[in-house]
């Protein structure tokens, strides 16, 4: 069972047993037959009980494995919380007025005490009469100094719940084999090597000065998807966010999914509506554009193309035509120049204003793109880029955008390079307000024409 489904099945468990522990107070408390003036004010305050529960739960730690790892600890957290729980029950019935209040005394003395009970009974008979298994985090620790040290033993003493230290990198070439009882499998040039042929799922660097030289060395091996995370000094607290904290070290994460969960789906939803609007509403202009086509260049209107998107999936990109036709029948596949000759007037005139790009409205609901996000590209020139540019492959963990902040920032044929840097800023700052904000710039940038060719 994973981590995270142990906590959802916690969640879940936890509220059952509360709930059920407080029909049982009442059916103790009158002898299986609860008056309605006393059972009344129970049935209609339960979801806001489960509630308090819940929260008195996650604030002691129930939900954190990790912070549970003996019976004394589960024993100590369940108490706390089921206090806590039944104070904020007894408090809200009583603010709530005489209606609420005839919720018996009695009962919400016994609750608690058998709430206490099945919580830590299911959780220790969970924990050793079923096969939990935390999936395993294979972790590398960059660092041979003290801070390094304790960071490895903590991770150690908590190898029951998935953690497993592999061994040591020193951030220059070593001859000692061991430290404080762990292996020194080599310096920060091999950590690139090393996460590879060791299947590292988080590296941790104990000393920030090491991590410029770390994330070079894994931006180098493209292939290798490895979780980063430094110890900080007081000027990464400054300039970042603390993530998480092994006991009383914190650590912060400089690599990992570019967006929660949520902001996917909010995303996803506005990029389906708008999508359905600006096709509403800009009929008139796509149907302008194609018998514009029609007229000046014939057929085809419409030109698709293979496009390369998240996880490096390969799509068909549909746009208006704006060149002549079989324009790379001589070439191959070359990148759009300024003052492209395969580009004909009125193509020209699509590409000022971007109207050429309208009809990726349909990429977009089908979910190949979206809004915003870096731009796709084809797969001749993604391959080229992959062998040629370090770090080129993080740029496929979004889904491409109709537009970009490279698009709104940078010139329309800028390198490859500095399109990377805008679409690696974006994926790792994005935001709402961020999506908004290059969505106004690319109107400026449509209606001002600034930057096509």
């Amino acid at each position: 069972m994973s981590r995270k489904s142990f906590v959802a099945l916690s969640v879940l468990l936890d509220a059952l047993f509360v709930n059920a522990c407080f029909v049982a107070a009442f059916f103790i408390r009158y002898g299986g037959q609860p008056p309605a003036f006393n059972y009344t004010p129970y049935v209609l305050l339960w979801p806001l009980i489960t509630a308090f529960y819940l929260l008195a739960g996650y604030v002691y730690g129930l939900y954190e494995p990790e912070r549970t790892e003996s019976a004394w600890a589960v024993a100590s957290a369940v108490a706390r919380a089921t206090v806590l729980g039944i104070l904020l029950t007894a408090a809200t019935a009583f603010f709530l007025g005489p209606r609420f209040f005839s919720f018996n005394r009695l009962v919400i003395l016994i609750a608690p005490v058998l709430q206490f009970t099945a919580l830590v009974a299911w959780r220790l008979a969970a924990l050793r009469l079923t096969p939990i298994r935390w999936p395993e985090s294979r972790i590398l620790i960059l660092g041979t100094d003290d801070a390094a040290i304790e960071l490895a033993r903590e991770l150690q003493r908590r190898s029951g719940w998935g953690p497993r230290v592999l061994g040591l990198i020193a951030r220059e070439p070593v001859q000692d084999a061991q430290v404080a009882g762990f292996s020194v499998l080599g310096s920060v040039r091999d950590a690139a090597r090393l996460a590879g042929e060791l299947e590292a799922d988080r590296i941790i660097v104990s000393s920030p000065p090491a991590v410029r030289e770390l994330i070079e060395q894994l931006a180098l091996s493209d292939e290798i998807d490895v979780r980063v995370e430094v110890v900080p000094d007081l000027y990464e607290i400054f300039i970042g966010t603390v993530d998480s904290a092994v006991s009383d070290i914190p650590l912060m994460q400089l690599t990992g999914r570019p967006v929660p969960g949520w902001f996917e789906v909010s995303k996803r939803t506005i990029d389906v509506v708008g999508a359905l609007v600006l096709l509403t509403i800009l009929s008139p202009v796509l149907l302008f554009a194609a018998l514009g086509i029609l007229v000046t260049m014939g057929r085809p209107v419409f030109y698709t193309q293979e496009r390369v998107g998240k996880d490096l999936r390969v799509f068909r990109i549909v746009k208006f035509r704006t060149m002549v036709r079989d324009a790379e029948r001589k070439t191959g596949p070359v990148l759009a120049e300024e003052d492209d000759p395969r580009i004909t007037p009125f193509g020209r005139f699509l590409r000022r204003y971007r109207i050429d790009e309208l009809p990726q409205l349909l990429n977009i609901l089908k979910g190949d793109m979206s809004f915003i996000g870096p731009r796709p590209e084809r797969p001749f020139f993604v391959e080229q880029h992959l062998r040629e540019i370090p770090g080129y492959r993080e740029r496929f963990r979004v889904k491409p955008g109709v537009t970009g902040l490279a698009q709104v920032s940078g010139g329309y044929a800028t390198t490859a390079e500095r399109k990377l840097k805008f679409d690696l800023i974006y994926m790792y700052h994005q935001s709402l307000l961020m999506d908004l904000q290059i969505l106004v710039e690319t109107l400026r940038v449509v209606l001002t024409g600034r930057g096509a060719r």
